[in-house]
């Protein structure tokens, strides 16, 4: 009697249901699963792993991971190379030339001591003598303004090594490339080329007037980085002194009246350059800072130039 119980118990409707559903379900779960895998994209760029991923709803995501194994090898070596780094950024100087002087020589062009000294230096009277003017209408710092937004600063560095010096966090970083520094002036000045140089207000309107500076140069800093196993997720800074030498210099003017004129000459620019230099960043976000020592000018003009702005391809 129990026997034939039991047979009815498994004829019953729902059972037979209950384990075909099952094989079903399986099924599906094993093909959701293999969409999910198949959906799923790992890119590694040196030491960096990105999954990129696409949800059911269709939505991509994005995860970075470091590659530990990459890292740990690469860091076995003190020495590390770049190659073609890259800054863009923007120029200006501070200017402390003695303009109230020379307004005032301006004015007075034939006292004895100026008239027997013509001097070729930061005075009021190499100041007079880089850029005459008449006492109706003195020199001011207004006529070296400079267009902030286009004065734009370039610099290539042909490579960039750092040292370990302490367990990877406290390097000697340092670089060979050049500097180009556009500087844009707001007003219409010339530089009249020839020995002594001179700076002289021009009667038309330019649409652009510039010189540009171009300096091989070496910086030469230290460099801490906080976490060295982590690149990508490190805060870095770096410290030190940059020297220079001009390479080549030219102005270039835009008018109506004259077209284009390009002019080469060195425009008493001082030949060697001092600057302090520095960078700051946070995994591959880094800012560069530069502030030069030397004044831009070999006489007259008292300008300290500085630049700032991003760094792409550095450490």
């Amino acid at each position: 009697m129990s026997n034939v119980v039991i047979k009815r118990r498994l004829l019953q409707p729902g059972a037979y249901l209950k384990w075909m559903i099952l094989p079903v379900l399986l099924f599906i779960a094993g093909t959701s699963h293999a969409q999910q895998t198949a959906l799923t994209d790992t890119i590694q760029i040196k030491g960096l792993v990105i999954l990129k991923s696409k949800s059911p709803s269709g939505r991509t995501s994005y995860k970075f991971y470091n590659d530990t194994t990459y890292i740990n090898n690469k860091l076995k070596k003190n020495l590390h190379t770049r190659w073609l780094v890259v800054d863009f950024g923007f120029n200006n100087y501070i200017d402390r030339s003695n303009y109230s002087g020379a307004s005032y020589l301006a004015y007075y062009p034939t006292t004895p001591y100026y008239a027997a000294n013509r001097t070729y230096d930061y005075s009021a009277e190499g100041l007079n003598n880089f850029a005459p003017r008449y006492g109706s209408s003195p020199l001011t710092s207004q006529e070296f303004k400079l267009i902030t937004g286009k004065s734009v600063n370039v610099n290539i560095w042909l490579f960039m090594q750092r040292l370990n010096l302490v367990k990877h966090k406290l390097n000697l970083q340092y670089a060979l490339g050049v500097e180009m520094n556009n500087y844009r002036f707001a007003r219409n000045i010339t530089y009249q080329p020839g020995y002594p140089t001179t700076v002289y207000r021009d009667t038309v309107n330019f649409t652009k007037n510039k010189m540009f500076a171009e300096y091989l140069s070496i910086p030469l800093m230290l460099n801490y980085t906080a976490h060295p196993y982590k690149p990508s997720r490190s805060f870095k800074v770096s410290a030190g002194v940059m020297g220079g030498y001009l390479v080549k210099a030219r102005t270039k003017q835009i008018s109506q009246e004259r077209g284009k004129q390009k002019v080469n000459d060195d425009f008493n620019l001082n030949k060697w350059r001092m600057s302090l230099t520095s960078e700051i960043g946070y995994g591959p976000l880094k800012l560069y800072g530069n502030f030069a020592l030397t004044a831009l000018h070999d006489y007259g003009l008292l300008q300290y130039p500085y630049s700032v702005g991003f760094r792409f391809n550095g450490f």
